[in-house]
């Protein structure tokens, strides 16, 4: 599908290889998405427009823990396993995400599936207390229909694979929204200079938050230029919504590091148009691929630790990856018509690009 970059739009910073999350060794994402049906919404039966993603720190065969944090920049959604994740510095499962009534089955499939990898022998904060997100898909999908089920879960966290990532209208993203126009999962990386430590972070965003007049991309105020194209209603005027981030790293960050590194998601979600209003679940984790010894359940563990001094070009590839990966989720998704005929219609491409070219952002 086509990205950011393929229309000319600019950012900041030097991609990785696949400018995904997944540019960070050994993580793997996977999707399972379901779009059946059409027409007037029957409870139960559809139209259905919804789905899981599954982001993998370290892959299928990983049984360790690596470090982690999570931050809220405003608290309306849910994010489960945060307390542990708090206390632990740690995360020993992987990061699921999905529509906001479907937690619970998604959340019950991971700890099953962790099980039956055998992670369940005796309880363990890492198998039993999984991270499952959610932002609302109710515009598009039958969401009180329940309709994600555990095979669903197992099929995304199966499929997970370290190559390119599928955006748009994919797996927990399907049905979901940004700034009034149809958005999902997006993804960005940056590789930080030799001279910083040469270290990739990646950003994997569920977008699904932000009002139109808001929108800006690439420092174009593109809300205020195209203002049509918006549903009938749920024009996510007031910024209504929800976005998921998570944030991968190769860099020797601990808890605290890491911390402060996600805190800073919320600078990228700015840039765009995002406020943090009232009513958006605004939800965010990272973690750090580094210091294999983390896993460690005897004896003492040896670590590596980036000085803080060290730490200001993560903080800025941070936010640049965050900009250009909900970007991605905006440019990659294309128009759906869902429940009772509710339309998200995709951001033009065509329009776009003359938007940016009137302000001269446009990339030759």
């Amino acid at each position: 599908k086509t990205r950011a970059r393929d229309l000319g739009i600019p950012f900041e910073g030097n991609r990785g290889p696949l400018n995904a999350i997944t540019d960070v060794k050994g993580v793997a994402v996977g999707h399972t998405t379901l779009i059946t049906g059409d027409g007037k919404l029957v409870v139960g039966k559809g139209p259905i427009r919804t789905g899981v993603t599954a982001i993998l720190p370290q892959g299928k065969e990983f049984r360790g823990r690596v470090f982690g944090a999570w931050y809220s920049m405003n608290g309306n959604g849910e994010m489960t396993g945060t307390a542990w994740l708090d206390e632990s510095g740690c995360l020993g499962t992987p990061v699921l995400i999905t529509n906001t009534h479907s937690v619970g089955v998604v959340r019950d499939a991971v700890i099953e599936w962790n099980i039956n990898r055998g992670l369940g022998e005796g309880y363990t904060g890492d198998a039993s207390l999984p991270l499952v997100a959610e932002t609302y898909d109710g515009f598009l999908n039958d969401i009180n229909g329940f309709h994600v089920k555990k095979e669903h879960v197992f099929q995304a966290l199966e499929s997970a694979t370290s190559g390119p990532v599928a955006e748009g209208n994919v797996g927990g993203g399907t049905g979901m929204r940004a700034h009034g126009f149809k958005a999902g999962i997006g993804t960005s990386s940056r590789v930080l200079d030799s001279k910083d430590g040469g270290y990739t972070v990646g950003v994997l965003v569920q977008a699904n938050y932000g009002a139109r007049d808001l929108l800006r991309i690439a420092g174009v105020p593109v809300g205020k230029e195209i203002t049509d194209l918006a549903p009938a209603r749920g024009e996510q005027k007031d910024g209504q919504g929800s976005i998921i981030v998570v944030v991968a790293t190769d860099a020797p960050l601990l808890p605290h590091q890491l911390k402060r590194l996600v805190r800073r998601v919320s600078l990228g979600i700015g840039i765009v148009g995002g406020r943090g209003e009232n009513s958006s679940g605004d939800l965010f984790v990272a973690f750090s691929t580094a210091n294999a010894e983390v896993s460690k359940t005897t004896g003492t563990a040896q670590l590596q630790m980036l000085p803080n001094e060290g730490i200001n070009p993560l903080f800025r590839e941070t936010v640049s990856a965050t900009e250009e990966a909900i970007v991605n989720a905006l440019v990659a998704a294309k128009t759906m018509v869902g429940v009772n005929g509710n339309t998200a219609y995709a951001i033009p491409h065509d329009r776009l690009k003359a938007v940016m070219s009137k302000y001269q952002r446009l990339e030759k």
